[in-house]
Parts: C-alpha cells; structure tokens; sequence
C-alpha cells in the first residue's frame, strides 16, 4: 500500500462491478461469481466451481480524474504438482476503452493440484496484495480494471489520489455468451484479450462471459442461469467439452441441445441467439475423447483416447457434433427467425491453424484469441450479421 498522503479509500461494492451475475461478501472482500448460488448448488464438480469463481470477464467500472490507482485483492491460484508455480494474473486498466495499464498481485491463496485426472488439490492460504497503476491520464475518465481471467478474486477496495464513482450505465447492449475453455480464454495472456473481450469491444457491447473451463457441458443450470439474466444478444457455443470428456453420446447430445435452447427461449424469446460450433482441433476432429494430459518431451499436451470407429455406435468428435448442431438450428429456425448457426471452423479453420497452431493442440495461443474475435466480430456484429444493430 502506497504511503502517499490524501488518498481516497472506497470500498468495492457490487455498484462497481460488470461482467458477473451475482456477488458473495467474503471475510476480505467481494468475490464475483458467474454463475448464480442456486446454480452453484447443482455444480457437480470441482472444476467447474473453480472455473464459474474465475473472472473471466469481469472488471471494474469507475468515472475519476485520478491518475494513480491501487486496488488491494485477495488471488486464488492454481498450480500443477511437478510444473513451475503459475504467473500472477495480469489486471488490465482501460481509460476510455484503451489499454493503458496493466498490474499484478503477488502472493494469494493457492491450490496445488496433486492428481490432473482426478482433479485433486492441496490448498495454502496466503495474504491479499495491491495492484498499482501510475502515470493515468489527467482529467475525468472513464476506467474499467479487467480482473485475472483464470485466478479467482476476491476484491477489497479501491485507493486513488482523487474521488471515484461508479460508472453510468453506458447504454449498450449487452451480450450475454457461454463456452468452453477458449471463451474462458486458456491460453491469453491478459484478461481484456481473451476473444470474447475482443469482439465485444469491436462490436460495442457489454459482455457477461460464462465461458467455463471444461465447463460447457449442456448444463440445465446454466441454461437456467442465462434464460434469468437480461441481454440484448445470446450465444452460445458447444461441443468440444461434451466430446474431450466422453460425456454423452450422439442419442443424449441433441436432446440436451434442444432443452438447452428451449430453456433459453422461455426466457429470451425473440433475443439474437447465435449457435456456433467448436473452431478447428484437429486432435478431436474424427476422434472421440476422452482427452489426458501427454506430458511427453516436458510440456503439457493434450490428445484423444477414442476409437474413431466407434462413431458407429454413436461416440462424438466434433465432425459430428457440427453436422448435430447446423441440423437442430435449421429445424427450430423455421418457427425461431432470431435463432443463428455459425460454424466455429469460420472462426479457427484450416488456414488460422496452419498460421497459429495450438500451442497445446486443443487451446489457441494469444494470437488465435485475436483472431477468433476479429472473426467473430465480422461475422456476427457487422452489417446483416445476426447480432448486427436492429436485429433481432
């Protein structure tokens, strides 16, 4: 904490916060949650509790004319027994929607897992710590402090050298999306470049990510969470979890599809809903999971166990799940006009790969973040595109 004299201390309170559906008061501070307590309830796993409590899309949202800020948060990291500790998550400052600054807390609670199959871990609790950033801009501005998008946070306060106040609602729309890992953003390097904080500042929108590490699952819990939330725009992105965890096959795909949709458009029944299909993994492309970890050569890797033969008797790869997916959008899109089909291999193909592969060969690297959002943001929030302004 800075020694400095005048500076003013405002506690977080869930006025500041975007990005998250719901907020639980801890003994430190505030931790954001993107999936509501009821859903939590239903969680089956830990991974998935873990990945929810992972911010991935939430910031900070504050009008001020300081041109130093501190805000002291609480980390909780997670580290692989027998890989190196993992870097401290990046904040990212954007003043006015630029970049401008970016900070990290040291130290924090960690939880070590001891078993990548088994998802066991070991937790150590650790102290909070501050992530300062000097030199702002003078005047009045608009400052948004993107949290670590795969370190839990809990938030405690704000300190600045002038008075702060939580920003106005802007008045754009906002899109509400859910994914896998890829929307969590694996891989990025900081939180405001993940893809879907990519396009969702081209496009000019507010974003609510609920995309889940491992998590994407045709869960009734998050259809339910998202049918609950307002939005202007909806996606949704499936396949890659269902097909890299073995967890159901072809019979208990589409009809999960379908309820999945359904939930939503109970709540939302005429929102932009746009269906999009896993990008390019060659790992998964004709072979069905389960996936494990290959540590051969001494970097983490990842390849598929199924038998390709046995998409027969109903095993998914991702081959499948696009020709499920494009099916079930051109059925239902007879009665639902608002309801959209992109293939995620527009997003990630054949070319981006062969440009970008992935450095773990099932998540992009920085740059195919990049490219997945410019993507996105073509195809879906330019003119006649289905998230494009007035459609729906």
């Amino acid at each position: 904490m800075s020694t400095e004299q005048s500076w003013v201390t405002t506690p977080v309170t869930a006025d500041f916060l975007r990005g998250h559906l719901e907020v639980e008061r801890t003994a430190h501070g505030l931790l954001p949650h993107r999936l509501p307590a009821r859903a939590r309830r239903q969680i089956p796993d830990d991974r998935l509790a873990v990945a929810e409590a992972q911010p991935s899309g939430v910031r900070l949202a504050f009008r001020t004319s300081a041109t130093t800020v501190e805000l002291d948060a609480l980390p909780t990291k997670r580290a692989y027994r027998g890989f190196p500790p993992p870097a401290d998550g990046v904040y990212d400052l954007l003043v006015d929607g630029r970049l401008t600054a970016q900070a990290t807390v040291a130290g924090g609670n960690l939880h070590t897992v001891t078993d990548m199959l088994a998802q066991t871990t070991e937790f150590t609790a650790g102290p909070a710590g501050t992530a300062r950033f000097t030199g702002l801009p003078d005047g009045e501005k608009s400052i948004e402090i993107w949290l670590p998008h795969a370190e839990i946070t809990e938030v405690i306060a704000l300190r600045t050298d002038a008075p702060v106040a939580p920003a106005p609602d802007g008045g754009r729309r906002v899109w509400l999306h859910h994914g896998s890992s890829i929307s969590h953003g694996s891989n990025a390097v900081h939180p405001s470049a993940i893809w879907p904080a990519l396009a969702a500042s081209a496009g000019g929108v507010e974003l609510i990510n609920l995309g889940f590490g491992g998590g994407a699952l045709v869960d009734p819990f998050t259809a339910r969470a998202m049918r609950d939330t307002p939005a202007d725009l909806i996606s949704v992105k499936l396949g890659i979890n269902v097909v890299n965890s073995d967890a159901m096959r072809l019979r208990a795909f589409a009809p999960a599809v379908h309820g999945f949709l359904d939930t939503l458009r109970e709540g939302h029944p005429t929102t932009p809903l746009l269906v999009v299909s896993p990008v390019l993994c060659p790992t998964h492309e004709d072979t069905p999971g389960p996936l494990v970890p290959d540590l051969d050569g001494g970097t983490l890797r990842f390849k598929a166990t199924g038998d390709p033969a046995e998409t027969a008797a109903g095993r998914l790869t991702l081959t499948v799940i696009r020709d499920v997916l494009a099916g079930i959008v051109a059925q239902r899109a007879s009665e639902d006009p608002n309801l959209h089909y992109l293939d995620g291999r527009d997003l990630y193909g054949e070319e981006d790969h062969a440009e970008f592969p992935l450095p773990d060969a099932l998540h992009p690297g920085p740059e195919g973040h990049r490219r997945i959002g410019e993507n996105f943001a073509r195809l879906a929030f330019a003119d006649h595109g289905p998230f494009a302004v007035g459609a729906g």
